[in-house]
């Protein structure tokens, strides 16, 4: 486990992901409940409104978490990558699904049944109060980007967006700080709660501005420090 900080609590880092701040020997409890698994590009991991019998921890790849409204628009939620827990929730509390999961790039992982990861929780206590701190930062995440929507345009949603993407996937080049996953104009649309045809607005705004530039798919941003004033 990652040491303690002032209050005593233990200190996990966001960037860690779960797997990343188990010790070795909790690590290998976990492991030795699980088995590995793998999904293709495109494949389900979990559906919205089924029943989940067990917990998901990536160990490569990423996916996109997300929900289908009445209309049938997708909303996105989320995307999350290697360390990352999927499912936990259902696997603690007993209900369905409340959002789709969908590999976005070929995914290794562990399963581990619900009863297993129930048992694993009991026996190592501490780590229950990673999950939570996990938990805790997800929902003010989500309170974040609620406020988002009712300040910000559209332009300043997705520049938040694209700012939080170059601090999760972003890689350094010549041109400035290219964004790893692959997205979509639509996952972005869904994830910025606006139209396709805005996003493409917005888009073409921030190209304008020189802040980004645009490849099929691909998003390099060249001034972050742009996109933070201008979401904020």
């Amino acid at each position: 486990m990652s040491a303690p900080d002032q209050t005593g609590w233990p200190g996990a880092d966001p960037a860690m992901g779960f797997l990343g701040v188990l010790d070795a020997k909790q690590s290998a409890h976990l492991r030795s409940r699980a088995i590995q698994r793998r999904f293709r590009k495109g494949q389900a991991v979990f559906h919205q409104g089924g029943v989940s019998d067990r917990v998901i921890a990536v160990l490569t790849g990423r996916v996109k978490v997300s929900t289908t409204t009445a209309a049938g628009k997708e909303v996105v939620l989320a995307f999350r990558g290697p360390g990352d827990l999927l499912g936990e929730l259902s696997a603690i509390d007993g209900q369905p699904s409340s959002a789709s999961v969908e590999a976005v790039e070929p995914v290794e992982a562990l399963a581990i049944a619900a009863p297993d990861f129930r048992a694993f929780l009991i026996e190592h206590p501490e780590v229950g109060l990673v999950l939570m701190q996990t938990m805790g930062r997800r929902l003010r995440d989500a309170d974040r980007k609620r406020v988002e929507y009712g300040a910000h345009d559209t332009v300043g949603r997705v520049a938040a967006r694209l700012l939080e993407l170059t601090e999760q996937y972003g890689e350094e080049t010549d041109d400035g700080i290219r964004i790893g996953l692959r997205l979509s104009q639509e996952e972005l649309a869904g994830w910025t709660g606006a139209s396709r045809e805005a996003v493409s607005k917005a888009l073409r705004a921030l190209r304008a501005a020189g802040w980004v530039t645009t490849e099929r798919r691909r998003i390099t941003v060249r001034d972050p420090e742009a996109l933070r004033r201008r979401s904020a």
